[in-house]
């Protein structure tokens, strides 16, 4: 029966005679309605202009591996084996047509005012379908089970296409994930109610701002899409973000060196050197005070130094593992030991820092260099049998053709870099913000660890090149076959305490990677799971009372058994780190300053933090 409301009248969320109101659907004002879209339309132009333009200039070139282009060479080996005997294509199509017409047959059932169940139902952790009219409008429940029947679907195939290598079938996994991510009826306009009523009700102004927003977007990337996934405007790294106090006490082509002023009369007397990731900065460990593992460190009685690396250019196109080892991790020994006249140091790496720790320590063990007393690894991998969905990115061909654009330029473009990372959790950290930014028009909420998140580093070609040949594709650290300065590394040649914490969700240095990594080295290693992921399981103050870790036995036999028999302990793993420490060595001394017997170069968090793309 045709409806005979009066469309201008508001909306009534409540359903009417058995259904959802009508009127949440309706366009309310044509003109204005149509003046927004010719307002798309023009930002539309915008946004492709400032994708068009940089590629004119040639100042950016798409030399890269199409990630599409593997994408299909991947697929075709899913088609062969389901095409190759017609049975086993006919199985698989009756499969999907069943499962639809489980749902065809349930919804003619609901529209008798039958009970029916549903043919698939997300699971609980799925927020894409949760407002109410996915389950209560016929048309939006069948979209949402027909997407759900065919994902699944589509998943079942790749598990159970046989004959694939295990790299093969990890990469289809990934691609499947993805596709199925994007494809999303939550992730379009006409498809998503909440979405649709937002538009009607709007007149469509949504969409404007949203194709403004993603104009400006492709702007800040310089060509390519920046996702932003916080307010950009609400933080400021020196003023609410890496506020710790401290001065820049060290500086080299590739880092500056952070002393931070102390907390307490006496401190330990062997200084922590903070070695993080040059894959975003430093100050994923100093966000604010209340989350900073810096501040707390320096207020258990630690001299805190961090390595503070620079956002490469051009110029550190060449520089390799071994300068950011001479010009990083070796600076800042020298530094430590030259401002407070200590050659013992408690080290830490976290995350790819980490890994640049693991294979100096091994080089440190062939040259006779002792000063790291004990060593801290957090989320590192050190062996990459089981390192996860950034494999996914990692084969000759993929690499190769990442050389040859790294080559033009000296540096992968941090933004690359940046979307790599977000597709591992596209379904958090990508089409959320896609269809918040984009679809609603509206700026995310700020989020000081999305802030750092979207703060991208470019890497430097050589340095980006050996850690991606000689890790993740060969695997050359654990197995003893890394050469750096003239020596093959062997992390069997590392017998000093490691304290080796993974985070249970991490999907960058997974626990199980962790765990198998702890095997190769010499001495004696305390391993210990934490709850949450890669940054958040890490990033987890005693204040906040979250999450949990697991430690107990040796970490040897199987990750399984491990953590089956640990002991879990909720909240923090800070402060049973800080007890391995002291056990250590608890001596303290009197507190030191920045500046005492080293030059001043500037107040923290330095220079090179500061250098965005």
């Amino acid at each position: 029966m045709a409806d005979k409301r009066d469309p201008g009248r508001e909306p009534d969320d409540k359903a009417e005679a058995g259904g959802p109101a009508i009127d949440q659907y309706l366009v309310r004002d044509p003109e204005r309605f149509a003046i927004n879209l010719a307002r798309m339309v023009e930002q539309a132009g915008k946004a492709a202009s400032a994708w068009v333009e940089p590629r004119e200039r040639g100042d950016l070139r798409d030399t890269l591996a199409d990630p599409a282009t593997d994408m299909v060479k991947t697929f075709s080996r899913l088609t062969e084996y389901w095409l190759a005997e017609p049975s086993r294509a006919l199985e698989a199509q009756t499969r999907l047509f069943s499962g639809y017409m489980d749902i065809w047959t349930n919804s003619i059932r609901r529209l008798s005012g039958e009970a029916a169940a549903d043919a698939a139902e997300p699971d609980r952790s799925d927020k894409r379908f949760k407002d109410p009219e996915w389950a209560r409008n016929a048309f939006f429940d069948f979209l949402r089970q027909v997407y759900l029947v065919t994902t699944r679907w589509a998943t079942d195939l790749v598990e159970e296409t046989q004959g694939l290598d295990e790299h093969t079938r990890h990469k289809a996994r990934f691609y499947m994930k993805q596709i199925t991510n994007a494809l999303s009826p939550s992730n379009f306009v006409l498809t998503n109610p909440e979405l649709f009523r937002e538009t009607m009700a709007s007149n469509g102004e949504n969409l404007m701002r949203g194709m403004k927003m993603l104009a400006e977007d492709i702007r800040a990337g310089h060509g390519e899409l920046k996702l932003r996934q916080s307010d950009q405007s609400r933080f400021s790294v020196g003023d609410n973000l890496a506020t710790t106090p401290g001065k820049v006490v060290a500086r080299s082509r590739v880092a500056e060196i952070l002393q931070y002023e102390p907390a307490t009369d006496t401190v330990l007397k062997r200084p922590l050197l903070i070695c993080p990731p040059w894959i975003n900065k430093f100050y994923i460990l100093d966000l604010n005070p209340e989350k900073s593992f810096i501040r707390w460190a320096v207020a258990q009685g630690h001299t805190v130094f961090v390595i503070s690396w620079v956002n490469p250019d051009e110029r550190h196109g060449r520089m390799s593992w071994e300068d950011y080892i001479r010009e990083g991790l070796a600076l800042g020994l020298d530094t430590v030991e030259a401002a407070t006249g200590e050659r013992e140091v408690n080290a830490v790496g976290y995350c790819v820092g980490g890994t640049l720790l693991a294979a100096a320590l091994a080089l440190m063990a062939r040259t006779g260099d002792d000063r790291i007393r004990s060593a801290t690894l957090l989320t590192t991998q050190v062996d990459f049998t089981h390192a996860g969905d950034l494999k996914v990115f990692v084969d000759e061909d993929q690499i190769a053709a990442l050389e040859k654009a790294m080559g033009e330029k000296g540096y992968l473009d941090g933004t690359r870099m940046a979307t790599a990372f977000n597709m591992l959790r596209s379904s958090e950290l990508i089409w959320p913000y896609f269809v918040n930014n984009y679809l609603r028009g509206k700026e995310p909420m700020p989020f000081d660890l999305l802030y750092w998140n979207s703060d991208s580093t470019r890497m430097a070609a050589a340095n980006h090149s050996f850690y991606l040949r000689n890790c993740y594709l060969e695997n050359n650290l654990s197995a003893g076959r890394m050469a750096l300065a003239g020596h093959t590394l062997s992390l069997a040649d590392v017998r000093i305490p490691i304290y080796n914490l993974a985070t249970r969700d991490d999907h960058i240095a997974p626990a199980r990677s962790v765990f198998v990594g702890c095997r190769f080295f010499g001495g004696e290693v305390a391993y210990v799971v934490a709850g949450s992921g890669h940054i958040a399981g890490v990033v987890n103050p005693p204040a906040a009372g979250k999450y949990q870790f697991w430690a107990g036995g040796k970490p040897e036999g199987e990750f399984d058994d491990w953590l089956a028999a640990a002991v879990e302990t909720p909240g923090s793993w800070w402060p049973h780190w800080q007890a391995w420490i002291e056990a250590q060595d608890a001596t303290r001394v009197a507190a030191r300053k920045p500046g005492e017997t080293t030059p001043v170069l500037g107040p923290a968090p330095g220079d090179y933090v500061k250098i965005r793309v």
